[in-house]
């Protein structure tokens, strides 16, 4: 018998990390953009696992992939671990007392909200230092990553912990005056050109819903990957924008964008700041002072 045996390969702990992750999407894709790697780095670590565990956790389909019983059956040991692995590590955090507070925020919301906030943020809390993650996808506060997120609170991701409404929120048409000065009736709206966000791509189709308007052709118009670019263009007068009024509170003001029907906006998820449970000294501080810049 060998003095040294081969020993048995170590648990993946990535692929594991990679499968939680598409497990609780239910989705490659948007396990890649968690934990900020390609949906092919995603497929390749579970293809591992499931090589290391010798069965399939995941059905392949042309739509996308779907957990099979043994991924099902799996999913929710793994999500536990992971929850209190992340929540050892943020104890870990806090005994030390780290200036960092690493925050999580929709990119709209990093720039358009939080950035002309960062002066009053920082002038409340000299000796701290935020570091500001833009994510599309909030990530789950208990995995230690992130101390705080901020996004509106249909796209939250906060089972546990606490949440406060830092701004109400709600849409409407805007564009630039001299455009706004040729639509006066929704059905104005047929031959204007339409502006798009990406991440909030059924903006049109819900207030135009809301306001029980058919008959207007939403497909048509740019599409913009950033909330800011949308609202630039429009701004430059090249269409009409559901605005979040959240976001553009300083257009309106400055009378750059101004909303095409009066008393026509309608109520949306408002921005909110999720925090874990434990959020006494240094940022329970942050969280206040985020409360009082909002």
């Amino acid at each position: 018998m060998a003095l040294s045996p081969p020993r048995p390969s170590q648990m993946p702990l990535n692929a594991l990390r990679a499968f939680e992750a598409a497990g609780r999407h239910g989705s490659f894709l948007r396990a890649a953009e968690e934990l900020s790697v390609t949906p092919g780095a995603i497929a390749q670590q579970i293809k591992k696992l499931e090589d290391w565990v010798g069965g399939p956790l995941f059905q392949r389909h042309a739509q996308g992939v779907s957990l099979t019983d043994l991924g099902m059956r799996a999913l929710p040991h793994m999500t536990s671990a992971f929850d209190s692995l992340g929540l050892a590590a943020q104890e870990l955090r806090r005994e030390v007392g780290t200036a960092t507070i690493r925050i999580a925020a929709l990119p709209a919301i990093a720039q358009l909200w939080l950035s002309p906030r960062l002066s009053d943020l920082h002038r409340m809390l000299p000796d701290v230092d935020l570091s500001i993650h833009a994510l599309d996808i909030c990530p789950p506060l208990n995995r230690g990553a992130f101390d705080l997120s901020v996004y509106p609170s249909d796209l939250a991701l906060q089972p546990q912990g606490q949440t406060r409404v830092l701004a109400q929120n709600a849409l409407l048409p805007v564009a630039a005056p001299d455009l706004a000065k040729t639509i006066s009736r929704p059905e104005d709206l047929q031959s204007a050109s339409l502006l798009h966000d990406l991440a909030w791509r059924d903006d049109w189709e819900t207030w135009l819903k809301a306001q029980m308007i058919d008959g207007v052709e939403t497909a048509r118009g740019p599409t913009h990957s950033l909330y800011s670019i949308a609202i630039e263009r429009c701004i430059e007068g090249d269409g009409v924008l559901i605005g979040h009024s959240a976001l553009i509170e300083r257009p309106l003001r400055q009378g750059q964008l101004v909303a095409v029907f009066d008393n026509r906006s309608v109520p949306a998820a408002p921005i909110c700041l999720a925090a874990p449970d434990a959020t006494g000294g240094r940022l329970g501080e942050v969280i206040d002072a985020f409360c009082a810049a909002a």
